[in-house]
């Protein structure tokens, strides 16, 4: 899959339930190609769940942020290769040896998936940071990391809009770059800390856009992708 030329709008799937879920993609009419479905409904439902969603059409981002040694997590990148998934997360905070490893197994195993390493969460200011002994504020702390993944091979990162352009400036238009938190105007911000809006968040290089519930409780859910796909282009 090639990075795309310009930015796209990815649902968070972030619902109870897999009917939820599927009535939400429903009411949507393929007004959208892109869902990210996360921890709560893959822990729910499992692989078939991703399956599913992959064939009514669209794009599967599986947001696991996984975390461990690296052979286990090189075995999880390996059991979701047989998966129809084209985005997989995992920490960046794993470090490099475990990205590496992370990054064989999807080179051996699926060479189509591409790898994006989670830097600092969107939920997190420089306050939380230093809580876990992070003495540097966000953006360095996402800098780091960042050269931390693409160093080890990892095809793209996840971080705070906030923190597009130093990673632009110094990695170009190549690595993917996801950035959730993501709040059209007018919206509440709910425990984001570090958000922007979706043409802000385009025009300083977002490869994909992350959006939840501005399009999950909007009266009209595909109405509310349009707008956030009409500002977008």
């Amino acid at each position: 899959m090639q990075e795309p030329k310009t930015c796209q709008l990815i649902l968070a799937l972030d619902l109870e339930t897999r009917d939820d879920a599927l009535a939400m993609l429903d009411q949507l009419e393929r007004s959208l190609q892109w869902v990210k479905i996360g921890l709560q409904l893959f822990t729910a439902y499992g692989p078939d769940f991703v399956r599913e969603v992959a064939d009514r059409g669209y794009h599967v981002f599986l947001d696991l942020k996984l975390h461990d040694i690296p052979n286990t997590v090189a075995k999880a990148v390996q059991s979701i290769a047989q998966l129809p998934v084209e985005l997989l997360t995992l920490h960046a905070s794993g470090g490099g040896e475990m990205l590496t490893w992370a990054n064989k197994a999807r080179s051996d195993y699926a060479p189509e998936l591409n790898l994006l390493a989670v830097t600092v969460l969107t939920s997190m200011d420089e306050a939380q940071l230093r809580s876990l002994n992070v003495n540097a504020n966000p953006e360095a702390q996402v800098m780091h990391l960042a050269g931390v993944s693409l160093d080890a091979g990892i095809q793209g990162l996840v971080c705070s809009s906030l923190e597009l352009p130093p990673l632009r400036q110094q990695y170009g238009p190549k690595p993917i770059i996801v950035t959730p938190g993501i709040r059209p105007a007018g919206s509440a911000s709910d425990e984001q800390k570090r958000i922007m809006t979706p043409a802000a968040a385009a025009a300083a290089g977002s490869s994909y856009i992350v959006v939840g519930r501005p399009i999950l409780k909007a009266p009209s859910p595909a109405e509310a992708a349009q707008a956030i796909q009409a500002e977008l282009a």
